[in-house]
């Protein structure tokens, strides 16, 4: 079985931040404006709860979708393929991360319909005042496009079942955990931080680092 293990895609949502940074940036920067630190240190979490929770669904959709639609003969070319186009667009990711390629933007246009029509749902818990509102957000915004996320869900397509689906999509949730909570604490200093050609840099080339050495194993286990 081929497989993206989990500290790897722990590793792709925690080297990813700077790019989660930007696609939820403003609405973690929103939560954070409360009147007391308390209320939007507990509304931080509880929307991060919603969207991890929104990402594990989705990857146990995607497992069991697998599991059900192909018998494990038929499945394996399958597999093996998925695992070479995740491992691809962890690259893409990198190089835009890194500034170098904005290839992957495209294919976040891919989730667009589906988005236009749950982003106005977000409308209905914005400003965010109660931990409720805040988890209700989060669940809506774990559907937001995003190229970072389509990677993860292709390795949960891979794994062949609903509960390693939903792990494959809860370690990258976690992953993305502590540039959010961050953001939330930090936010002018890590919207900063995030601009600076070195940061991107350096995260870029770590993502693409982690699609080329999966891809570097697979050609020497069939070589």
């Amino acid at each position: 079985m081929l497989e993206i293990s989990l500290l790897s895609l722990f590793l792709a949502g925690l080297l990813g931040g700077v790019h989660c940074l930007g696609m939820c940036g403003g609405i973690v920067t929103a939560i954070s404006l409360g009147k007391s630190q308390a209320a939007p240190l507990w509304h931080l979490l509880c929307y991060n709860v919603g969207r991890i929770g929104s990402y594990v669904c989705a990857g146990a959709l995607l497992g069991g979708l697998a599991q059900w639609g192909l018998n494990q003969a038929a499945y394996q070319p399958l597999q093996t393929a998925l695992f070479i186009a995740a491992n691809l667009l962890l690259i893409l990711l990198g190089l835009y991360l890194a500034g170098l390629s904005a290839a992957i933007t495209r294919i976040e246009h891919l989730g667009r319909p589906l988005w236009r029509r749950l982003q106005p749902l977000t409308r209905r818990y914005l400003p965010v005042r109660t931990a409720r509102q805040a988890l209700l957000a989060g669940a809506i915004w774990g559907w937001l496009p995003c190229g970072l996320v389509y990677t993860a869900s292709i390795a949960a397509l891979a794994s062949g079942g609903a509960g390693q689906g939903a792990l494959v999509m809860l370690a990258f949730g976690l992953g993305t955990l502590p540039n959010l909570l961050l953001m939330g604490l930090f936010a002018s200093r890590l919207q900063q931080l995030k601009q600076q050609r070195p940061v991107r840099l350096v995260a870029g080339l770590a993502v693409m680092a982690l699609g080329g050495w999966h891809l570097w194993q697979l050609l020497t286990s069939t070589g």
